[in-house]
């Protein structure tokens, strides 16, 4: 602890160090909490106030943990909740089903979700980095008032912060080293990132109402340094001291291990366990990488990964290796190309885990891939495949090849109960640079969550993941982009848009041990569709999801819910209720004029020509465009598009099929068919007709 900040708590009084004037503030609310924990642990109150929106745009939360198991406004980190990281209990991310979504080459569920299980146990053996225990002990509060009571959280955060800074300073400037190290992470290349982004709120100011009701304003800080420029050393270091150098890093682009070349002898290595793993256990983690288990190693800037550079971005490459005995077939964890990939689709995910597990799994040829992990408490991004090859996390294999899929550390609705900013605004610059980089649309036809992703058959629809739910922002999240949600005039769809704060819909399914037990009160960013224009009125039924079963209000279930962003067809109005055509049926959402939860939308739809329409969950081509790859079936989904219906077109795409059987992608094969397909907005996932069928409504 510094000297000039010991004095300080000894004292205890409200009053700052030599030369840190008193701050002028509101005397109730918020705001008042944020000035006078500034002014009483003499920290510039446009610091905290920024530290304090970036960790949590200074909502409480209720109480509750984020993903990163931090608390209150100042985010203060303390051991995440038993029953999310009790041992076995919890499958991270994309283990379930098959998230290589390829009939052709299915992958085991038993050998992704065994996999997944061990690395949750792992990284319980190891937790995150915590900062509440020591806030407490600062400020002489017990760890419990601090998750629930936002003024001693501010405080503690505020003592927190000073007990960082070298030297009493008023200038904000003065404070970036002291911001790093609030970020809680060892590695040095993050800390800094994590200040460089408190210091961007700083710049741009912000003013927003909290989830209780305050109104907190930033004011813009005009005399900063430029974005790039290093406002002062980091703390605990000498002024002029050099960066660490960038140590070698593999090429994204290229293949750990050459498909032109003999195969690596480590790939052949026998299936023998790793020491400390369980025997059921052993043979499926042989080609992980044991030292990448559990990592605290900083890591630094890599120049080879796929970001904007005003993002700090790490490459921790996934595995692609051969194991097993079918040394052509039996590889992961993803697919290079040999040409250059179309992608249509960013796909948001949610992890179901804790950043901790992430290295081991990734790193494992038996186990799934995805392009990027983003982590919660500072926002860190770490990229693992190229985005020019394909990883496997969607569970759909045509929207795998044609998709790039980032994970975000958290639970859709277990233990954490809410995102931090600083992942979300790493996310939204990530999107927003990959976009334009694959000439992406920035809309929810494109930006797909994972519970967007539609089955691939009807045997695979029920199974299909639900991440990352309704407590995701996506309004906010689209902001980030600048590219809101804007109404159009005389449109004649809607697209979804309640208030994210003040829109609390009901959900159950919370806590595992009582499925039917109601979730704490919380925005969420999606509206529930009912049979008539009545709260009481039954929700409208998925004959994919339930077969013969009503919907439910589980925050698990998604079948009869649309999303904020997404854009439907106008079934009717009555009242105070809009119904929209939705998998086969009208469907009913409350849409007050005085408090409206969609907009007026523009944008092409499709009907039926004549006849009942069959759905598809992959725009595949046709068996006569099969010439050296095997026939994929067109298997049609359960739904079906009845006349007078109108669905909204998000995309028109040509069929075709990329196998890959082989771990060398000189041996993939290429199919496109003449067969166009829309892609439609059929239900809260998207899905395929055929435009021989249907008009296009412009």
């Amino acid at each position: 602890m510094q000297l000039w900040l010991a004095v300080v708590l000894a004292a205890g009084v409200l009053t700052a160090p030599a030369g840190v004037p008193p701050v002028t503030a509101p005397d109730v609310g918020r705001q008042a909490e944020f000035a006078a924990a500034a002014r009483e642990y003499g920290v510039p109150e446009s610091v905290l106030l920024a530290v304090g929106y970036l960790e949590s745009r200074w909502d409480t939360n209720g109480g509750r943990p984020s993903t990163a198991g931090g608390y209150g406004p100042m985010h203060l980190v303390d051991a995440f909740p038993d029953d999310v990281r009790a041992h076995g209990e919890g499958i991270i991310g994309d283990a379930l089903g098959d998230p290589r979504g390829d009939e052709s080459r299915p992958m085991s569920a038993t050998v992704t979700e065994a996999l997944s299980r061990s690395a949750l146990r792992e990284s319980a053996a190891a937790p995150p980095r915590t900062t509440l225990p020591e806030a407490g002990r600062l400020i002489g509060v017990e760890p419990a008032r601090l998750r629930t009571d936002p003024a001693a959280n501010i405080r503690a955060g505020a003592a927190l912060l000073a007990s960082y800074q070298q030297r009493p300073s008023a200038e904000p400037a003065d404070w970036h080293g002291a911001v790093a190290r609030y970020a809680g992470t060892d590695d040095p290349v993050a800390s800094r990132a994590f200040a460089d982004e408190v210091f961007s709120v700083m710049r741009e100011g912000a003013e927003r109402r909290t989830d209780d009701g305050h109104l907190v304003r930033l004011a813009p800080v005009s005399d900063l340094p430029p974005a790039g420029e290093d406002p002062a050393p980091p703390a605990g270091t000498q002024p002029g001291a050099a960066t660490p150098p960038a140590s070698p890093q593999p090429s994204p682009s290229a293949s750990p291990a050459d498909p032109q070349n003999p195969q690596d002898p480590q790939d052949e290595q026998a299936e023998a366990g790793l020491d400390g793993w369980p025997d059921a256990e052993a043979g499926l983690l042989a080609g992980a990488d044991a030292d990448a288990l559990w990592e605290t190693t900083p890591k630094v800037q890599s120049a080879q990964a796929e970001c904007p550079s005003s993002l700090t971005c790490e490459w921790m490459p996934a595995a692609h290796k051969r194991f097993g005995k079918k040394k052509n077939r039996d590889y992961g964890n993803h697919d290079h190309l040999a040409r250059k990939r179309s992608v249509d689709y960013i796909v948001i995910h949610d992890t179901e885990g804790t950043y901790q597990g992430i290295p081991s799994l990734v790193r494992n040829p038996k186990y799934v891939s995805w392009h990027y992990t983003i982590r919660s408490r500072d926002g860190h991004v770490a990229q693992h495949v190229p985005t020019n090859d394909i990883a496997w996390h969607a569970g759909n294999w045509d929207v795998n090849t044609r998709s790039i899929g980032i994970e975000h550390e958290g639970y859709l609705a277990k233990g954490g109960a809410w995102y931090t900013e600083a992942m979300y605004r790493s996310s939204a610059r990530l999107v927003k640079y990959l976009a334009a980089k694959h000439d992406i649309p920035l809309n929810r036809a494109h930006i797909l969550g994972h519970d967007n992703v539609p089955g691939t058959t009807p045997q695979t629809v029920a199974g299909m993941h639900e991440d990352p739910g309704p407590y995701w922002d996506w309004e906010h999240y689209f902001e980030l982009m600048d590219k809101p949600f804007k109404a159009a005039k005389d449109g004649e769809s809607v697209v979804i848009r309640p208030s994210y704060a003040s829109h609390r819909p009901r959900f159950t399914g919370c806590v595992a041990a009582k499925p039917a037990q109601a979730c704490p009160a919380h925005g969420a960013s999606t509206v529930w569709l009912h049979k008539s224009p009545s709260h009481t009125a039954p929700l409208v039924t998925d004959l994919g999801k339930h077969p013969g079963k009503p919907s439910t209000y589980s925050v698990y279930d998604h079948s009869a819910r649309a999303s904020t962003g997404q854009r439907y067809a106008v079934a009717a109005r009555q009242g105070d209720w809009t119904a929209i055509w939705y998998l086969g049926q009208k469907a009913w959402f409350h849409n007050p004029a005085s408090n409206p939860t969609a907009i007026p939308a523009k944008g092409p739809m499709v009907t039926p020509l004549s006849g009942e329409v069959k759905v598809y969950g992959r725009a595949y081509p046709e068996k006569s465009a099969y010439k050296s790859a095997a026939y994929q079936p067109l298997t049609p989904l359960k739904y079906k598009i009845a006349p007078g219906q109108t669905y909204t077109v998000g995309d028109t795409v040509t069929g075709s099929y990329y196998a890959a059987n082989a771990y060398s992608p000189s041996k993939h094969v290429t199919t496109t068919g003449k067969t166009r397909y829309h892609q439609i907005q059929l239900g809260h996932r998207v899905m395929f007709v055929m435009a021989k069928d249907v008009r296009l409504i412009d």
